[in-house]
């Protein structure tokens, strides 16, 4: 069995055997570009060699893991009896990234240090991308939002852990900052000055979602909270989406934030870890390619309020990441890894820049948007 010497764990290889007790471990290589969990692909020997996904969960961040798993486990079951009662239009694939039960039968097992790892199937043939270059991937990115949306529209709220309490309230986003703020002493430049410029002149319009929520114009839905281009797999042959991966954020939410954070990935030609904030833009052509994807899976979905907050959407979850960057630079960088010790205040730069060409291009969108009703 092999380990890339830079995984530095040394016992990944007990760890993944208690997820597959009777098969041997013919690698283990890290996987993936996520900035919260540790994530490694196991691939299995045997007469049918596979994979699956080793995952480190971090604590810190998801004080409730076994909750994380419960709420796993119940969408990706409930997905899997949709679809095997309702196959999808055009004999389509769709699949389900399955948790994958430890020897002692949990989902997930409790290592001699109490780290949490747990291990999920491997969707063979599938690859992600952080950025996207055409319309077509626009629309099958879209697409597969929609889809997953549809699946899960008739699970019960109530049936999922609110397991990241705030987990995108722009709101209590923005008291938070407010809090650090006062207590950092961060290193005067032009680019934090900008950052702290952007949010004081946008604070006002930051409740919007969570107004028209209170107002009952709004409804609280099973979402996926982090569907951004690189949790969507596409066939690495036709092209097709074939999964939404990274389920740790499921939780009951407003659909809006699924919609305004793919869409917040996907129309950034640049991407989000660009070093060139100053060129980043808004792709409405692209937005609109995926908004058409979208609707095709889930048209009936969306209601006539739900259409009429998608703009407000768009414009807030670039400033909400935004904020969540700077917040996090300004705390002394404790919940993104980084790379350098800017590299948060980088990545704000890249939101905000985002959001003001969203708002750049206001009417546009809201052409687009009235033109796929």
């Amino acid at each position: 069995m092999q380990v890339k010497e830079d995984s530095g764990l040394v016992r990944l290889q007990t760890i993944a055997q208690k997820f597959a007790p009777d098969r041997a471990i013919a690698a283990i290589e890290p996987y993936g570009s996520g900035n919260i969990n540790r994530t490694f692909r196991v691939t299995l020997t045997g007469e049918t060699q596979d994979a699956f996904i080793l995952q480190q969960l971090n604590t810190q961040v998801f004080r409730q893991p076994q909750q994380v798993m419960q709420n796993m486990q119940r969408v990706t079951e409930h997905m899997a009896q949709r679809l095997q009662q309702e196959p999808l239009d055009g004999g389509r694939c769709w699949q389900v990234p399955r948790v994958r039960l430890a020897q002692n039968g949990c989902a997930y097992w409790l290592d001699a240090d109490d780290s949490f790892w747990r291990a999920l199937d491997f969707i063979t043939g599938g690859q992600s991308f952080d950025t996207i270059q055409d319309r077509d991937r626009a629309q099958e990115i879209g697409w597969a939002l929609g889809t997953f949306h549809r699946l899960i529209s008739d699970l019960p709220t109530e049936t999922l852990a609110e397991t990241l309490p705030g987990f995108h309230i722009a709101p209590d986003y923005l008291a938070a900052y407010d809090r650090i703020l006062v207590e950092a002493k961060p290193e005067p430049s032009p680019e934090l000055n900008r950052c702290l410029e952007f949010v004081a002149v946008r604070r006002h319009s930051i409740a919007v979602l969570e107004d028209a929520k209170a107002r009952g114009e709004l409804q609280l839905r099973p979402i996926h909270g982090d569907p951004k281009v690189n949790n969507i797999l596409l066939d690495a042959i036709t092209g097709q989406a074939i999964s939404l991966i990274d389920l740790d954020t499921v939780k009951p939410g407003l659909v809006h934030y699924d919609i305004g954070d793919c869409l917040r990935s996907a129309c950034n030609p640049l991407g989000e870890e660009t070093e060139q904030w100053q060129q980043v833009s808004f792709d409405c052509d692209r937005a609109r390619a995926l908004l058409q994807g979208y609707l095709a899976a889930a048209r009936d979905f969306l209601t006539e309020r739900d259409r009429a907050y998608l703009y407000d959407a768009i414009r807030l979850l670039a400033f909400e990441l935004g904020l969540r960057f700077l917040t996090d630079y300004l705390a002394g960088n404790v919940y993104f890894t980084i790379r350098y010790p800017t590299h948060n205040l980088a990545r704000a730069l890249v939101q905000f820049q985002l959001a003001a060409s969203i708002e750049a291009q206001e009417s546009l969108i809201r052409a687009a948007i009235q033109d796929l009703q």
